[in-house]
């Protein structure tokens, strides 16, 4: 069971790592100039998004409806989250790519493609509403309701059984 001074403290850190995801997205573009360190930020970007999935997953793997077998409940209530997470991170990375493939060698242009417009575009959004669903999860996951018996949970595994 997740106690609430292990809960307090991964909490903490998703929403550093997404505060530091919001921080990158907002200020990568200034640092165009300096490819080097616009290539260290996107690396550290995309490993907080993946530290962001594990912890996730072992918050869920944490949970009492997950070790009672309940596994398809847990990812049908929080598959909006999931599969989000996991568009954002491919597009946080095509983005990435993208923009270092183009600027490496001369940073001292400013270029933008109508490709790499979209994909930014997107990848924006795709943040925000990553950053809004995911807080959202990691809050709901707080609920006691997940890590002990309860009389929801039996309801939830009868109509499983049928």
């Amino acid at each position: 069971m997740l106690q609430t001074s292990n809960y307090s403290l991964v909490l903490s850190l998703q929403f550093l790592l997404l505060s530091y995801d919001l921080f990158v997205n907002s200020f990568s573009e200034l640092l165009r100039m300096a490819p080097v360190i616009q290539l260290v930020l996107f690396i550290i970007q995309d490993i907080a998004i993946l530290f962001n999935i594990i912890i996730i997953f072992l918050m869920f793997f944490n949970t009492f409806v997950f070790q009672a077998g309940l596994v398809n409940l847990l990812f049908h209530k929080f598959k909006g989250t999931i599969i989000l997470t996991a568009v954002y991170f491919a597009l946080s990375i095509s983005l990435h790519v993208w923009v270092m493939n183009l600027r490496w060698k001369n940073s001292n242009r400013f270029v933008w493609t109508d490709g790499l417009q979209t994909l930014f575009v997107f990848q924006r959004l795709a943040a925000v509403l990553y950053c809004y669903f995911y807080k959202r999860t990691a809050v709901r996951l707080g609920d006691p309701r997940f890590y002990q018996d309860s009389l929801w949970l039996r309801k939830e595994f009868l109509q499983v059984r049928r």
